[in-house]
């Protein structure tokens, strides 16, 4: 059995319906960022859009780790890199100038709040996974 089971389930509940709603509003507002930021607008806001499609996705992924969290590793390892690569992107953008400081609020929200419990339920779920890809 998953240590802190409960816990898990309801920090990717929590993370699945954020990224939904998270996507749901960038597509329909693909230049809330830019606007909050200070940023000129995008040219082709659909590719902010798109973006927004593929955290739906990830929030998805997430709503499977929650229903079965004892197989929900690797869906979450992925995540959880992508939620450390992230913040790293932006950070170059922030030091070389090209974004504004301001834009920090797009990891705050979406990544590094997460990495706490991400991280536990990695530590939590690893041995489940170790087993299942040694059987």
């Amino acid at each position: 059995m998953l240590p802190h089971r409960r816990f898990h389930r309801v920090v990717f509940v929590a993370a699945g319906l954020y990224n939904l709603a998270w996507s749901v509003y960038s597509a329909l507002d693909p230049q809330w960022l830019f606007r909050f930021s200070g940023l000129p607008p995008l040219n082709h806001p659909a590719i902010f859009a798109c973006l927004a499609m593929v955290i739906g996705l990830y929030g998805v992924l997430y709503l499977e780790v929650a229903r079965v969290p004892e197989r929900g590793f690797l869906l979450a390892a992925v995540g959880f890199v992508g939620k450390v690569l992230g913040p790293i992107g932006l950070l170059v953008l922030i030091w070389n100038g090209t974004w504004p400081l301001r834009s920090i609020v797009l990891c705050l929200t979406n990544d590094f709040v997460w990495w706490l419990p991400f991280g536990i339920y990695l530590k939590d779920a690893w041995p489940l996974f170790r087993r299942e890809v040694a059987a």
